[in-house]
């Protein structure tokens, strides 16, 4: 009963940006921006995609569920971390609370990496394979495979993180990160985590490099067959679809990469609170922009929202 107590006892807190208030004040509302950005526009994107009927296709519907999977992601970090930020004194978070906001990041961020996979894969049935997209990429397919997302994800986080709790932690300490990431808490803990870092490797290989593989070999099919269309309007539409894609791959799965594919004995606190910033908000605010900028179809449908909001 005294250990289960003192376990319950222990309460983590952040460690600050910097220990000037002015300097914190100028992150809270540059975090601030980007949340509000990331959850409008993603939620924009998601409300396009289902209001208009011209888009009900399976391209979006992973779009769709790529912005509703940002929005739930972003929503994991940014709240407690912008009160974090606010706070004059530290904001504690208990040992449960740090295992759900940890479950949440992987299991999202998991789900997430593997969706972009799938929305590869959907492009290179769409341009390799024309003939039978409609019967390979049918909703019930689409459907799957986005579930099968969220399993694989929801799988994954829940090993990890019950794995990584059933550690022993000395007393209240500090994260040096602004959210429970996996490394920070990992090296707070009062015993070997040898095995826990091998985990993470293991869960880092499958949601990282497999997926980035896949996305790779499908890119590489999807670019030679580009170069065999006539029509250069064909070849740009074509172009544009991938480009929006290739994009956001390149922004998430870089960052991901550099924390969580690297040797864990190299991990930097400094260099992962900055490369955190990239995944957890700069990306996650970018990705609408750059899906809507690069798909004129998206961008006609906002217009044409826009317009029927101004009139009506």
């Amino acid at each position: 009963m005294e250990d289960v107590n003192q376990t319950e006892m222990i309460h983590f807190h952040f460690r600050p940006f910097s220990k000037l208030p002015e300097v914190q004040m100028l992150i809270f509302v540059t975090f601030l921006i980007m949340y509000l950005a990331s959850i409008s526009g993603n939620a924009s994107i998601a409300l396009i995609i289902w209001i208009n009927r011209s888009l009900h296709t399976p391209m979006y519907f992973f779009l769709a569920s790529l912005a509703a999977l940002e929005i739930c992601y972003s929503s994991t970090i940014a709240p407690l971390t912008l009160a974090s930020i606010l706070s004059t004194e530290k904001t504690l978070i208990s040992l449960p609370g740090c295992g759900a906001q940890m479950f949440f990041f992987i299991f999202l961020g998991s789900a997430d990496c593997v969706l972009l996979a799938v929305m590869a894969y959907d492009r290179f049935v769409a341009i390799c394979h024309p003939l039978r997209y409609a019967l390979m990429m049918s909703w019930r397919s689409c459907t799957r495979l986005a579930l099968g997302s969220l399993a694989l994800g929801f799988v994954l986080a829940m090993q990890l993180t019950v794995l990584i709790f059933r550690l022993p932690f000395c007393s209240s300490k500090e994260v040096s990160m602004f959210y429970c990431d996996v490394l920070p808490v990992m090296r707070l803990a009062c015993a070997d985590t040898q095995v826990h870092e091998a985990t993470l490797f293991v869960v880092g290989v499958t949601v990282l490099t497999i997926p980035f593989l896949l996305i790779a070999f499908s890119y590489v099919f999807i670019v030679a067959t580009i170069f065999k269309i006539r029509s250069a309007e064909g070849r740009h539409k074509a172009f544009s679809t991938c480009s929006s894609h290739l994009t956001v791959v390149l922004l998430q799965y870089g960052g991901g990469s550099l924390i969580y594919l690297c040797p864990s004995s190299s991990y930097s606190p400094e260099r992962g609170q900055v490369v955190s910033v990239v995944y957890t908000f700069i990306t996650p605010m970018l990705n609408p922009l750059i899906y809507s900028l690069r798909n004129r179809e998206l961008t006609d449908a906002l217009k044409r929202a826009v317009v029927r909001f101004l009139s009506s």
